[in-house]
Parts: structure tokens; sequence; C-alpha cells
């Protein structure tokens, strides 16, 4: 007799919400004030001020739920170069089981948008892949989890700003954001002055 099992659909916007009220909470242990935006800003889901250093910081949250080896979808906004100096992602793995501890990784901006590129135009132009079989567009492009390993737990990163931050994403991009067949997109501000890595 064949047995059938049926896996529940996953409600965006539950993992949506399980992500930004994770991130409140996380953030409230490391001593930051924080308020839920509720879509009323764009590139902002928490505002927040730390209570001992003054520091203020916008934070985008994107959650997806568990699997093997998380990935988001960062598409052309998630894309988009910061404009200010406190501009943050939190990119969160939530657990397959609600006691689960989700998996956090605190990014700069600007960081985020490096990854989502080199990510996306390495897979689109992969040497040994036949050219014209991967056509997805760069507003599709998607991370995963392992690009921002050394960016798990930092919530001491932002305390600072946001260019005084390390860039710890894989070595390999750096060598792909360097090199003539990935690079990085025009107007991203490590095109013109590259950072220490």
């Amino acid at each position: 007799m064949e047995t059938t099992i049926t896996v529940p659909m996953v409600n965006k916007q539950m993992v949506k919400l399980a992500g930004e009220h994770w991130t409140c909470s996380a953030m409230a242990q490391h001593q930051w004030a924080v308020a839920l935006t509720r879509d009323g800003l764009e590139r902002a889901d928490i505002l927040a001020v730390h209570s001992t250093a003054g520091t203020m910081v916008e934070v985008q949250v994107k959650a997806t739920s568990a699997r093997p080896v998380g990935n988001w979808l960062l598409g052309l906004k998630a894309q988009q170069p910061a404009r200010t100096k406190h501009e943050w992602f939190v990119l969160i793995v939530l657990g397959a089981d609600p006691t689960d501890v989700p998996r956090a990784y605190v990014v700069p901006r600007d960081h985020v948008a490096a990854a989502a590129w080199i990510s996306h135009q390495d897979w689109l132009t992969e040497p040994d892949v036949k050219p014209g079989t991967r056509n997805t567009g760069l507003d599709r492009a998607r991370v995963k989890e392992t690009v921002f390993e050394a960016y798990r737990n930092r919530w001491d990163l932002m305390e600072h700003p946001t260019p005084n931050a390390p860039v710890l994403l894989p070595t390999t991009f750096r060598d792909l954001a360097e090199g003539p067949r990935v690079g990085l997109p025009s107007g991203h501000p490590w095109a013109t002055a590259f950072p220490s890595w």
C-alpha cells in the first residue's frame, strides 16, 4: 500500500512576520530599542536605536523557511546601494520546528547587493554551462546561506557605520568581483573603491 505524505503549503506572509518579530526580539536582547515600520518604508522593516551607543539603524528582514541550506531571493530592490551608513539586512532561516532557534545573518546592505550580483552573474556565465541555457534575470537572483556564513549572529557589527564593517563574503566572491567575467554592477560603491577583503 502506497503512503502519501502531505506537506503543508508555506505561508510566505507568516514566514515574513515570524522573521521580523524574531529579529526584533533578538535585537532587543542586544540592547536595541526597536520599532516595526509595518510596511511603511520601502527599504526598512525595523527602525532601531542602540540604548547605550545611540546608533540608529534601518533594518530590512528577509526570512526563509527551513531547508537543508537556506537561500534568499534578493531582487532588484535588495540590490540597490545603501543611501545611508546605517542600512542593514538581517537574513533569517526559520527552523523546521517552531521551537528551533532561527539562524540569523547580520549584513550591511552594500554587502548584500554585491553578493546578489556576484552570485547571479557567476551562475549566469559559468564557463562549463552551454551559452543561452541560463537566462533568468537579475530580479530573480538567489543567494545561498553559505555565502553569508561569516555574518552569522554578528549583531555587534550594527553598532558601527556600515562602511566600517569588514567584508566577510567568501574570498572566491572577491576574486569574481575583481575579474572580468562577473565584476560588480555600475553604481555599486565597490566598483569605484574596492574594499579590503
